[in-house]
């Protein structure tokens, strides 16, 4: 969108990607040759442009295509704002609507159930007065969402929408009770009405009794509904205004033309039948519908409400060799901690001295306890079963692990899933489109109906908009994600975002990574088997079988890699002395080669070595049998000979074996990738019931292999736990890390598993099955609902009662004696398809109990 003015101010653009004074003059040139520019200037150091534009002002666009057409790009900022006033999937539309037109804006995403909305800008472009005011001026609200903190009892109070029901409630009572009083005084149900059901004055007592209950107890819907008609646009609420204010005033006009001017040709044609009674009893019915609703979805955020309440208000600190009791607010990284059995743990941190047992069930989902002792990590939030210890704080506030789990389970709630894409397109048309088939109801009855015509038009234009149900349609996708995300934390699945929740259910394969996913991930040296005839390789006097592990332990001494580990680990305890190389380079995926005593020593792979043109003597056959076992050789050579081979295995998981099982029984095609040579890797497929294996792949080719999937047209999801692991997690369409893995294989991937129990892959994928499937059933609901209702609201059930002599005696309360709807009937089916789609999400809380 062009958005020139006259005098338009100073531009300040950030600028990514520029690395030296080339960049600036690139920069500089690109934004002068954009129309509109007067002067530039870029400052490499702060990494911004300044533009001046002329007197007939520059476009934002134009300046970010010709940035980006020069190979940079302008950084971005995100914000999270949270919208008040938001009832259906047309409001949502507005507001993003709205947002997405405030200059410098590059994405706007809105959540209705979490009443969220999600705003990536242009810093100094855009910012939140701008966002507030756009959002203001579509008739809705806007308050900035402070980031980092927990404030806890402002952010339970919010979810469980204490304000909503505070407000809703005295609404609610007071539009029941004047319903009530209408609805019986209109058909002389008390024995005191039928006495002044003749007197002139009657029909002026319902009036007053229903005005506060229609302007006051209905203003909600009059502020939002007639706001957003100030906008050139309408949603639910507009709905409701329009179609109780033409009950209300129809019926204010009968009794001023019946007092007026009775038995007039005016007063003729509209009758003498009010509908005081009708326009109050929607109000309330729709109010009470919103009160249920609100309540449910209140329990929606169940999950991420409890995480919140379970940190700790205060924390034990040593000051001085003082225990001193503080909030846990307070408590710094490096500050020592002491706690007390049955005492939550206050932040994150690392055990210094102490004993004792904790339930982290909350975390990981898993009941068992952990043992912590000294160096044992602990997590803020987890409950000290026995044992006092003191610990350090290495992690506070925002860092901790129950704050990442919460801002990991909001931003899954707050993202919106591929799958809403239909109910958005419908949402946008869908308001006009009721208000258009009521106005169509209405002069058709109006013109055509039975008498008194104009009445029957009045019914079902008002049964028409009442009992249309956008609500349905905006909460059936954002509340499933809410419950199911949120369960999924509860069993120690954290879903990044709703688009993972949907494509889990479509994958077709999963690929496990072997090392430290199917296995425990600590390999340990199994056998030591110096070759035939090459004893004694160190030259040192001592047995062979020493001397080469020895020999393999000092050239692995410098490296960070699991099988090297392991070989050094057992050399240190066996009580060998080990000699650090003189020289080392590590080779990923082959081994390493150092030098110790002058002589060139190398521990790796069989593959490598004869490449190298190592003298393998009969080692070759010793690999081949024990890679039949399953378990891994490394080879070591001095100087071009292999002196022996160790074999090395790592244990399957506990559970591997049933956990595969259950995958293949979801119909899942399962693939296991390592860097293993292809014995050793099918060994451990053959236990675990694996048939295809894609074995000694580099770090670099994992995710090619995953390349190789999605070229098959297969949708891939991939299980890993180590930093091998990040670029085919990244590159999967659903990356799955192991929680007990890095940091770095978390951050690539979709979905995290708390604990690294195999069962957790197999639920993810449950879990991601039943959430489809309920945003599925609520999504046929809320179409389902208006396909079928709103047509019979407008009346296409007249001709059919007509043709066969009349309403059925059963059927009379609900469509009268004409067969048209009666409209508190549509209220209370409107009102109930949002509280259902809600219900029906809720189930997904006794998800794989």
């Amino acid at each position: 969108m062009d958005n020139r003015s006259q005098k338009q101010p100073l531009i300040t653009l950030p600028v990514e990607g520029m690395t030296c004074s080339a960049c600036v003059s690139n920069v500089e040139n690109a934004l002068r040759s954009v129309p509109g520019v007067a002067s530039v200037s870029v400052n490499l150091v702060s990494e911004q442009a300044s533009v001046s534009p002329d007197e007939g002002g520059v476009a934002l666009k134009e300046l970010r295509e010709a940035i980006s057409q020069s190979g940079y790009r302008i950084g971005t900022a995100k914000t999270t704002l949270r919208i008040t006033g938001m009832t259906c999937a047309a409001c949502v539309m507005h507001v993003e609507n709205a947002l997405w037109e405030v200059e410098g804006v590059s994405a706007a995403q809105v959540n209705l159930a979490t009443e969220r909305a999600e705003v990536e800008f242009i810093p100094g472009v855009a910012g939140f007065e701008e966002f507030r005011e756009a959002v203001s001026q579509a008739g809705y609200g806007a308050e900035s969402e402070a980031s980092g903190g927990l404030d806890d009892s402002k952010e339970l109070d919010r979810l469980a929408r204490v304000d909503e029901l505070r407000e809703l409630k005295p609404r609610l009572v007071f539009a029941l009770a004047a319903g009530v009083l209408l609805f019986l005084g209109t058909f002389g149900a008390f024995p005191w009405v039928e006495p002044l059901l003749g007197q002139r004055f009657y029909p002026f007592l319902l009036w007053g009794l229903a005005t506060p209950a229609q302007f006051w107890a209905g203003w909600p819907f009059y502020l939002a509904g007639i706001g957003a008609l100030r906008h050139g646009a309408a949603n639910m609420h507009t709905l409701i205004a329009v179609g109780t204010s033409a009950a209300y005033g129809f019926s204010a006009a009968v009794v001023l033309l019946e007092a007026l001017a009775p038995g007039s040709s005016a007063a003729r044609s509209i009758g003498k039948e009010v509908y005081f009674d009708t326009a109050v009893i929607i109000i309330a019915l729709i109010l009470l519908g919103r009160f249920l609703e609100a309540r449910a979805r209140g329990q929606t955020s169940e999950a991420i409400r409890r995480l919140i309440g379970l940190r700790p208000k205060t924390a034990r600190v040593m000051k001085n060799g003082v225990e001193t009791e503080m909030a846990a607010d307070e408590v710094a990284v490096g500050d020592e901690l002491v706690v007390r059995p049955g005492e939550s743990i206050p932040v994150d941190g690392m055990v210094l001295d102490g004993y004792s047992s904790v339930d982290e069930s909350m975390l990981t989902g898993e009941s068992v306890p952990v043992d912590k002792g000294p160096d044992s990590p602990v997590y803020g939030a987890t409950l000290n079963n026995f044992g006092s210890f003191r610990f350090e704080a290495t992690k506070v506030g925002k860092d901790t692990a129950l704050a990442q789990i919460i801002r990991l389970v909001e931003q899954a709630q707050g993202s919106k899933a591929p799958i809403q894409s239909l109910a958005d397109r419908v949402a946008a048309y869908f308001v006009p489109f009721v208000i258009a088939i009521a106005a169509v109801s209405f002069v058709v009855w109006a013109l055509l109906g039975p008498e008194p015509a104009l009445a029957y038009g009045l019914l079902t234009f008002v049964a028409v908009l009442i009992i249309s149900c956008p609500c349905a349609l905006g909460l059936a996708t954002p509340t499933a994600v809410i419950v199911g995300s949120g369960r999924g934390a509860e069993l120690g699945i954290l879903v990044r975002n709703s688009r993972a929740l949907e494509l889990m259910h479509r994958a077709s394969v999963v690929v496990l990574d072997k090392t430290g996913t199917l296995t425990t991930g600590r390999p340990e040296v199994k056998d030591v088997l110096p070759a035939p005839g090459r004893s004694d390789p160190g030259g040192n006097g001592g047995t062979p079988e020493r001397e080469l592990l020895l020999l393999a332990a000092s050239a692995e001494l410098p490296s960070e890699h699991p099988l090297g580990k392991a070989i050094v680990s057992e050399a240190c305890a066996r009580g060998l002395e080990l000699q650090r190389p003189d020289s080392f380079v590590a080779l990923p995926g082959r081994g390493v080669e150092t030098e110790i005593n002058g002589e060139r020593v190398r521990v790796g792979t069989l593959a490598w070595l004869q490449g190298a043109g190592t003298d393998l003597g009969s080692v070759g056959q010793q690999v081949e049998s024990l890679s039949s076992e399953g378990k891994t050789p490394v080879l070591v050579s001095v100087g071009g000979r292999a002196l022996g081979v160790i074999a090395i295995a790592d244990s399957l998981k506990p559970g591997a074996v049933e956990a595969v099982a259950h995958l293949k029984q979801m119909g899942l095609e399962v693939v296991m990738l390592t860097g293993d040579n292809p014995q050793t890797a099918g060994a451990v497929a053959g236990a675990l019931g694996i048939e295809r294996v894609e074995a000694g792949v580099l770090p670099e080719g994992k995710a090619e292999v995953i390349k190789g999937l999605q070229g098959q047209g297969k949708i891939a999801a991939m299980v890993g736990d180590g930093i091998n692991d990040a670029p085919s997690l990244s590159q999967a369409d659903v990356g799955i890390a192991m929680g007990t893995g890095t940091d770095v294989a978390m951050e690539s991937a979709d979905v995290t598993l708390m604990r690294g129990d195999l069962k957790g892959i197999g639920d993810a994928f449950e879990l991601s099955r039943r959430t489809i499937t309920t945003i599925k059933q609520n999504l046929f609901w809320a179409f389902f609902y208006n396909l079928l209702l709103i047509p019979v609201a407008a009346g296409v059930l007249y001709p059919v009662f007509n043709h066969l002599g009349g309403v059925p005696g059963g059927l009379v309360f609900f469509f009268g004696e004409q067969g048209f709807l009666n409209p508190v009937l549509a209220a209370l089916a409107m009102a109930l398809s949002s509280v259902a789609v809600v219900t029906n999400s809720l189930r997904l809380r006794r998800a794989m109990h």
